[in-house]
């Protein structure tokens, strides 16, 4: 008689099914098995059924990639279909000193190993340089310019080559390594004076039997492994081969933000003579420490893993863009990519790339530069990729929350649990990231559920972006939202903060006049609170609200009324739900989010027939004016008379370089639309 199939790892159940089967048995049917000593050996059965199902079911998801939660197993799964998870990332950063009074000497060597103390976030941090560098000295002076160095210890380890032992293994004794400093050489014996550098490969694709290279692995307890060729794959390595490592054991991201250094290395001439410390001036900072980041995750290891495989380390479509890049560079929050034939007019033969680094908002044209060398290794040959700056696209809320007061009274404790719900969704997956989108529903009913108080809520959504004015200059500005703009009213659905331009007295507003319901004019005008608005120009450029598209003609910006030369632009969305299009990066604005609470006289029995009930609009009541909680410029407003001639600039990505046109685009508030389309041509942030 056989055993039923268990479904369930339930220990009762099991001691249930055991005296089933028991009972089916006509020498048991009739026996009382819970006044008798078999009721110890049946739990004794079902407590090693249990014990043996549970382990084999855990042993079981440990098999696969998915289902696996153990760091050694899913590193041995994804190394099985050739992913080598991302290692800790040392802080990078830039600095500059000069050596002076130096007599007869020609060159210095700055050595690797330590070369100075960082402090930041009131922690002090070692920095050190993987690799010596060597500069010539001019009338006395040696001036290290621009040198860049890694958070961290710098660790030198040999091993040698013995084939006398089976499967001799190379680990590197020590975890929280940054791969990437990695640096091999071998020399033919203990006594050789010179070496051969080995470089790490991450596909054998171009390795033949002569290639002096290896490839590298993570192990357990997070250390590394290297593995050498066979003659066959890359150069086998010989009896008593020197093999020496160094490599560079770092904090990860703790050390991101560093900007105050000290030097403690160690300097020589051309003889290997120190020089004097007396002679070394102090360290300036040329770029604070950054893109430190800890050892992949579990979870990322699991997304990019099959990712890279499908794309068989290559970048042929967008998406294989975005895995690659998430691959190679570790500090990536979110990332998008697109072809340039999607852009109006169509830019064919490039791919254009934005990120959102985890620290800080923009890549540094360093990190660009870096990506964009490693990228060539996977792209199609003919096919240039290009990194645009992030452009973040604002949701702003207005909101107006129903409460009873007969439940709660603490008019300051509902706003702030109405904010607090709010900030925690602007933290949240579905925004802040390309492609995200502002839900607007899951956002209404957040703030329902702070409290059994609030009975109800009316919440509108506008959206912004950013214009970065070229002050004193003549220029034109593209402004993409991505989203269908509402259009409903016959102007002022496009609305800015104030500015001022050559020519004209007092502070100068943008706003929209519609045409017809896909395109409208844009016009300036001054405008006295409580006052009408006076048209200074009445075509000053056009907007098409179906693709979410702003267009300035050529003006001459002198100042702005917010800090940093940024000229707010607003607008009302079609819809509720605000998409992130292309390389529009979605972020909820608590900043400039109002909430307004209001008691629900009705519900609470005050007036119960509603007479007095305060409604609020469901629908955004257009302005003259954007009005913001952004911090306002102190600077001095350029007089007509000093603004800068002729010449147009344009923005891309926030960097200025001089051209025929300008174009520069802006940040932008929360929108969503059917529709729409964002323009990757211009500049802004």
């Amino acid at each position: 008689m056989a055993f039923g199939q268990y479904v369930n790892l339930d220990f009762d159940e099991i001691k249930q099914s055991i005296r089933d089967y028991l009972r089916a048995n006509t020498n048991f049917t009739d026996y009382d098995f819970e006044g008798s000593n078999l009721s110890i050996i049946i739990d004794a059965l079902a407590y090693n059924t249990y014990i043996t199902a549970y382990n084999t079911n855990m042993a079981t998801n440990e098999c696969f990639l998915d289902s696996a939660t153990l760091r050694e197993n899913v590193v041995a799964l994804a190394r099985n279909i050739g992913y080598v998870p991302r290692s800790r990332r040392s802080a990078r950063a830039r600095i500059s000193f000069l050596v002076d009074g130096l007599v007869e000497t020609s060159t210095l060597t700055l050595n690797s190993g330590i070369v100075c103390n960082g402090a930041g976030d009131n922690t002090n941090y070692i920095f050190c340089l993987p690799e010596s560098i060597t500069i010539p000295v001019v009338n006395g002076v040696a001036e290290f310019s621009n040198i860049e160095i890694f958070e961290g210890n710098f660790v030198t380890q040999e091993f040698t080559v013995d084939t006398s032992l089976f499967n001799q293994r190379y680990i590197l004794d020590n975890s929280f390594i940054d791969t990437s400093t990695i640096k091999v050489r071998v020399k033919p014996s203990s006594s050789a004076t010179s070496s051969v550098t080995y470089k790490q490969i991450d596909n054998i694709v171009g390795v033949t039997s002569t290639s002096n290279s290896y490839l590298l692995q993570e192990i357990e307890d997070e250390r590394y492994e290297l593995i050498f060729g066979d003659n066959v794959i890359g150069r086998k390595l010989n009896n008593s081969n020197v093999i020496t490592v160094t490599y560079v054991v770092s904090d990860g991201k703790g050390g991101n933000g560093a900007s105050e250094f000290s030097f403690v290395g160690n300097i020589t001439n051309q003889d290997g003579g120190s020089i004097n410390s007396a002679l070394i001036g102090l360290v300036t900072t040329d770029e604070a420490a950054r893109d430190g980041d800890d050892i992949e995750s579990i979870s990322s290891i699991k997304y990019y893993a099959p990712r890279i495989y499908s794309s068989q380390y290559r970048a042929v479509t967008s998406s294989d863009y975005e895995s690659v890049l998430g691959f190679i560079y570790p500090n990536v929050e979110s990332v998008t990519a697109f072809g340039g034939e999607e852009m109006s007019p169509p830019r064919f033969g490039k791919v254009f790339i934005s990120v959102k680094p985890r620290n800080g908002d923009f890549l540094s044209d360093e990190t660009k530069r870096e990506l964009i060398q490693k990228l060539k290794s996977y792209a199609v040959a003919g096919i240039v990729p290009e990194f645009l700056d992030l452009k973040y696209l604002y949701v702003e809320l207005q909101v107006n929350p129903y409460y009873n007061p007969s439940l709660n009274d603490n008019v300051e404790n509902l706003k702030t649990g109405v904010s607090n719900a709010l900030t925690q969704y602007s933290r949240s997956i579905d925004v802040n990231k390309f492609g995200g989108r502002f839900k607007y529903s899951k956002a209404i009913s957040l703030v329902d559920s702070v409290d059994s108080s609030i009975t109800s809520n009316i919440t509108l959504v506008t959206i912004r972006r950013n214009l970065k004015a070229v002050i004193g200059q003549f220029a034109q500005y593209e402004v993409c939202f991505g989203n269908h703009i509402h259009s409903q009213e016959s102007a002022y659905n496009v609305v800015s903060t104030g500015f001022t331009i050559e020519g004209v007295t007092g502070t100068v507003y943008m706003a929209d006049e519609v045409v017809d319901r896909e395109t409208g004019r844009m016009f300036f005008f001054t405008y006295t609170e409580g006052g009408t608005p006076n048209i200074i120009k009445k075509n000053a450029g056009t907007v098409k609200y179906l693709i979410g598209e702003v267009l300035i003609d050529t003006c001459n910006i002198t100042s702005t009324v917010i800090a940093n030369n940024v000229v707010e632009i607003q607008a009302i969305p079609h819809s509720n739900d605000v998409v992130g299009l292309r390389d529009l990066y979605i972020k909820l604005d608590m900043s400039n989010t109002t909430i307004n609470m209001f008691e629900d006289v009705i519900s609470s029995g005050e007036n119960t027939s509603g007479s007095r009930f305060p409604h609020i609009h469901s629908y955004y009541t257009p302005t003259f004016t954007r009005k913001s909680n952004s911090p306002v410029s102190t600077t001095t407003t350029l007089l007509p008379s000093t603004a800068s001639g002729t010449s147009t600039t344009t923005t891309t990505g926030g960097t200025y370089a001089s051209t025929t046109t300008t174009s520069t685009t802006t940040t932008s508030t929360p929108t969503s639309s059917g529709g729409g389309g964002g323009s990757s041509s211009g500049g802004g942030y």
